[in-house]
């Protein structure tokens, strides 16, 4: 049997790659391609050029390489954007995902990972944030992907879907290996934007918004390592495959960094004070976001990785991997 992974060219899905074909799994990825890379696909998996929404060609290959397991990935995930184009949202993100579904139920599928992320929690007044906790989205990202959530949940009751719905805080890093990292040019995730001013790739580093009720008025952000996010996947997979319980998990190290520890954190770990400039909120952006981890540390989940430092040297060595990618 093989594992589906719907976006797997892209960050997260393409370290999910690395994670599967280092525990031994035959993998299938299924990318578009709009804002992955076809070599972020190791050549041990097998890629197939297509759209999630596409129900025959999922179909196609769920038949053609004896898919037992999804791992979605696949979805646009820039808060701002979705502000702006909220029905490309819905379009990608939810409508996709519905047809994906129906394509996994129709297919007798028997697990189902689903991306999801913090964003479905709003702009919640708590230090620490359960996965039971009342759902209250500000924008419509969270927003899409919190109907897809739903939609998770009614095929499970209605047709046995078993799902594991990973929410996400922030995911930052590359693999210590060198194999993959944040690729996309104009990503907007603040440590590789950081990492890119530090470089001297960027011109300066936009912080938005210091009225926040926090300490320094900086958002806070739970920062989680990518390859631990990527275990964390796979510990929601081994799960449903040994008979667990679907499950909401939250994917986190349970504590937080602001924007200008971060911010400080980069330049001392660079050695480069580039320039910082402030300016307003951004629409869409919750003062703080930090996850409670119990559920997935109960599932035998560990991070390895939980060190803002490490984090922030992985991403500096990984621009200058793409700088000589670009330059070669």
């Amino acid at each position: 049997m093989a594992v589906l992974v719907t976006g797997g060219a892209g960050y997260i899905g393409s370290h999910m790659v690395l994670e599967l074909l280092d525990a031994g799994e035959q993998v299938v990825v299924l990318d578009n391609l709009s804002t992955g890379f076809r070599w972020a696909v190791p050549p041990e998996a097998t890629l197939v050029v297509g759209d999630v929404g596409d129900q025959a060609l999922v179909a196609e290959v769920i038949e053609a390489h004896g898919i037992d397991s999804i791992l979605h990935f696949a979805a646009r995930i820039v808060v701002p954007e979705s502000v702006t184009d909220p029905l490309g949202y819905y379009l990608n993100n939810t409508v996709k995902t519905r047809a994906l579904v129906e394509t996994a139920v129709r297919a007798g599928i028997r697990n189902f990972v689903f991306s999801s992320t913090a964003a479905v929690y709003g702009d919640p007044d708590a230090p620490l944030l359960p996965e039971d906790m009342p759902l209250a989205p500000i924008n419509p990202y969270g927003r899409s992907k919190l109907m897809s959530e739903w939609m998770l949940q009614d095929a499970h009751k209605a047709h046995g879907l078993r799902y594991a719905i990973l929410r996400y805080f922030n995911v930052a890093g590359a693999d210590p290996k060198g194999r993959s990292g944040q690729s996309t040019p104009q990503a907007t995730h603040l440590i590789k934007v950081a990492a890119q001013a530090a470089l001297g790739q960027r011109p300066h580093l936009d912080v938005f918004g210091t009225d926040y009720e926090t300490p320094d008025g900086t958002c806070i952000r739970d920062y989680i390592q990518v390859n631990d996010l990527a275990r964390a996947h796979l510990t929601a997979l081994t799960s449903l495959r040994e008979g667990g319980e679907s499950a909401i998990l939250n994917c986190g190290y349970g504590h937080g960094a602001s924007v200008l520890e971060v911010t400080d954190m980069v330049k001392r770990v660079s050695g480069v004070d580039f320039e910082v400039r402030l300016s307003p909120r951004r629409p869409g952006d919750p003062a703080r976001l930090v996850a409670k981890v119990d559920r997935i540390r109960n599932l035998g989940w560990q991070p390895q990785h939980d060190d803002l430092a490490e984090i922030v040297e992985q991403a500096l060595r990984w621009e200058r991997a793409l700088a000589e990618r670009r330059a070669a």
